[in-house]
């Protein structure tokens, strides 16, 4: 299918529907172009620690990237003003599929005609939910990573998007400090993710059968690798429930793989291990 791209988006608002850890850092790395970035979320607390956050760390980043102007964030409660006039829209909702299916179905509706409507998804593809968008033509997803520290974004078409939408953004993403890296095909987890996944879960499986503790495999990674945290501090920052919704949705999808670490995780999140407590907030939409 075509779609006609969107024009002057060096002035037009961009939306990120979602205010949690992720969603924050996306409103922030999109708001170094100067101009305004929509942060919406129903829930006042989170929309205002989604904004105090992107504002404080705005001029950091700034100054890490030559040519670029701080943008105007804003908190939106309302999703007929977040989408007004914007030529980007980046959903960072909860890994739940129907609420991705109900919001794509209100932003198709209320969006602008020529606004691209990409999903931060981690683990579905926008295949799973195109049929709510009357023009998959615009739709895509765009997975962050962790910015602003890692810059990489992932671009994945949903088997429908017209190849100018993904050639625009990656022509466009680099002026925000972004790295983009295209999909080739359809893959669950896209590029990095998969790799991450046998990583995570393999550090799962070596506690699970105990072999090793979480903190001994934090330790002896970080020191073999000269990464600054671990797979299990990782995930504990990421939130254990968003991993195990993650590690059950590949499950469901990936016949064979072991249950062990899937174990592990309710167990961990039941005894609070690492201190973790169920829905840090990563994806943070209330």
């Amino acid at each position: 299918m075509t779609f006609k791209l969107p024009h002057n988006i060096a002035t037009r608002a961009i939306a990120v529907l979602g205010a949690g850890t992720l969603g924050r850092r996306i409103a922030l790395m999109l708001a170094t172009r100067g101009a305004e970035v929509r942060l919406y979320a129903r829930s006042a607390a989170t929309r205002d620690a989604g904004v105090a956050f992107a504002k404080e760390q705005l001029p950091a980043v700034l100054a890490t990237l030559p040519g670029s102007k701080a943008g105007t964030i804003v908190g939106v409660d309302d999703m007929t003003v977040a989408l007004k006039n914007a030529w980007l829209v980046v959903e960072s909702v909860p890994e739940d599929l129907e609420l991705k299916k109900n919001i794509f179905k209100q932003v198709d509706a209320l969006a602008e005609p020529d606004a691209i409507l990409a999903s931060n998804s981690s683990s579905y593809s926008s295949s799973a939910f195109a049929d709510s968008v009357k023009n998959p033509a615009r739709l895509l997803n765009t997975h962050f990573l962790m910015p602003p520290g890692i810059t990489p974004i992932e671009l994945m078409s949903c088997g429908q998007t017209d190849p100018a939408v993904i050639q625009l953004l990656v022509d466009v993403l680099p002026g925000y400090g972004l790295t983009p890296y295209v999909v080739q095909r359809e893959s669950m987890g896209f590029i990095f993710n998969r790799v991450w996944a046998a990583i995570k879960r393999e550090t799962l499986a070596v506690v699970a059968e105990g072999v090793a503790s979480a903190e001994v495999v934090d330790a002896i990674y970080s020191q073999a690798t000269g990464s600054r945290h671990g797979p299990f501090r990782l995930m504990d920052a990421v939130g254990l429930d968003v991993v195990l919704s993650i590690e059950e949705n590949y499950a469901q999808h990936r016949i064979g793989l072991p249950e062990g670490p899937r174990i592990l995780l309710k167990k961990m999140i039941a005894e609070g291990s690492l201190g973790v407590k169920s829905g840090q907030g990563f994806y943070d939409y209330q």
